[in-house]
């Protein structure tokens, strides 16, 4: 998963992890423990929010289903009886 991010975007993001850290907590962490950090936040997060969003995307596509069913069955015709 990290393997998706650029060289620059993983360099910003740890840089931004660290001032997080020394900010909110007074830690000062190396570059190589917080990509190790990161990593996994990835892993454990990343794979969660992942299906998180399969199944929020799946949800919105049956509902979009659901309403093109409901309009094809108005625009069914009943014979005369």
């Amino acid at each position: 998963m990290l393997s998706d991010f650029t060289k620059e975007e993983m360099a910003d993001l740890i840089d931004r992890a660290r001032a997080f850290l020394q900010m909110e907590f007074d830690l000062t962490a190396g570059r190589f423990e917080v990509e190790a950090l990161i990593a996994f936040f990835a892993e454990e997060v990343g794979v969660r929010a992942y299906n998180k969003g399969l199944a929020d995307a799946q949800a919105v596509l049956m509902a979009k289903v659901d309403d093109i069913n409901d309009a094809i069955y108005q625009l069914e015709r009943q014979p005369k009886s």
